[in-house]
C-alpha cells in the first residue's frame, strides 16, 4: 500500500574522529539504517566531517561535531532536535551563510567552504533560496517589488522577473490585489507566503527554511506548509529546520540532531494528508531519539 514506509533500525556505533587538535568530535551516536530507499537520486549537497566552533575568549563552544550529511535532489529534508542542538548552525553552514570551522561543504563536487566571500554571495544568489521565521520584507516596498529586488540580482530582464513573481504569487494562493500591498497590510500567513515566493524567484536548486512557521498561528502554518509541500511535489529540493511535528510530517526525510551530530534518520516517504500512520511513525522516532 502507498503508506508502507521504509522501516528503520538503529544501532550504536563508536566513531573516533579528531578535529581542532583534540578529539572533541569523537562521540557515540545512533545511525539509523534505512531498509529500502532510492539510491539513484542525485546528491547535490554534501557535508563532510563538518565542525563549527564558536569562541568567546578562552571558552569554546563546539556546535557541530564531524557532521556528515548528503542532500539529494528532490529531498524534503527536515532537521529536528532540541534547542541548542545545532540545527540552524548546520543550515547556515550548508547554505554558505556561515563557514564551518573544519570540514567541507560540497556542492556538485566543489567545496564551497573554500570560496571567497564574494563567490559565496554569488553561489547563494544563484543556487539557494531562503525562508526564515521572520519574513524580513521591506516595509517601504510593495509585495511585487520585495520579490523583484531579489530576482533582479540575478537577471536584468525586469519583464520576465515580474511575470515569474506574479505566477508564483498566484501559485501560493495570493490574488492580484495583494501584488501592490505593503507588508504592513498583510496577514502573517500572507507575508510568509510572499517570503517563500521571494526565496523561489531565482529558481534555486535548494530552498533553505529556518523555522518558517515558527511565528504563525495554526491556520497560517497549514497554509504555508501546503505551499511548501506543493513546490516539493513539483520537484523543489527543500532543507527545513523545525521543532514542530506538524511541519516535520511534510518532509520525506527526518534528520535528528543532538549535540552537533546527526543521531538518527527516518525515511517517511511521500506525504499524504490525514495519514495517521505517518504521524505515529514520526512520534515514535522522536521519542526513540529522546526528543
Amino acid at each position: 500500500m502507498w503508506w508502507s514506509y521504509f522501516y528503520i533500525k538503529c544501532k550504536k556505533q563508536l566513531r573516533n574522529r579528531q578535529g581542532m587538535g583534540k578529539d572533541f568530535c569523537s562521540d557515540s551516536r545512533y545511525t539509523c539504517m534505512q531498509m529500502g530507499g532510492n539510491d539513484e537520486m542525485k546528491t547535490i549537497l554534501q557535508a563532510k566531517d563538518l565542525c563549527k566552533t564558536f569562541s568567546n575568549g578562552s571558552v569554546q563552544q563546539h556546535v557541530l561535531r564531524n557532521l556528515n550529511l548528503e542532500i539529494r535532489e528532490g529531498d524534503f529534508a527536515v532537521v529536528m532536535g532540541s534547542s541548542g542542538s545545532g540545527k540552524s548552525t548546520m543550515l547556515y553552514s550548508l547554505s554558505g551563510i556561515d563557514r564551518p570551522t573544519l570540514g567541507q561543504v560540497m556542492y556538485e563536487g566543489e567545496d564551497i567552504s573554500k570560496y571567497s566571500n564574494d563567490k559565496l554571495a554569488v553561489f547563494r544568489r544563484n543556487h539557494c533560496g531562503f525562508v526564515f521565521q521572520q519574513n524580513y520584507l521591506n516595509d517601504t516596498m510593495d509585495v511585487l517589488d520585495n520579490i523583484m529586488v531579489s530576482g533582479l540580482l540575478v537577471s536584468k530582464n525586469r519583464k520576465r522577473i515580474a511575470e515569474r513573481a506574479k505566477e508564483l504569487l498566484l501559485a501560493v494562493g495570493l490574488t492580484e490585489e495583494v501584488f501592490h500591498k505593503f507588508p504592513t497590510q498583510l496577514s502573517g500567513g500572507e507575508a510568509q507566503r510572499v517570503a517563500i515566493v521571494r526565496g523561489l524567484i531565482n529558481e534555486p536548486q535548494i530552498l533553505f527554511a529556518d523555522e518558517p512557521t515558527g511565528a504563525l498561528n495554526s491556520r497560517n502554518t497549514e497554509n504555508v506548509l501546503d505551499v511548501m509541500t506543493k513546490f516539493h511535489e513539483n520537484g523543489q529540493t527543500i532543507v527545513m529546520v523545525t521543532h514542530d511535528m506538524r511541519s516535520a510530517r511534510r518532509g520525506n526525510r527526518i534528520l535528528y540532531l543532538k549535540d552537533g551530530i546527526i543521531t538518527g534518520e527516518l525515511d517517511l516517504g511521500t506525504y499524504r494528508s490525514g495519514d495517521r500512520k505517518r504521524h505515529d511513525m514520526l512520534r515514535d522516532f522522536l521519542q526513540e531519539m529522546g526528543w
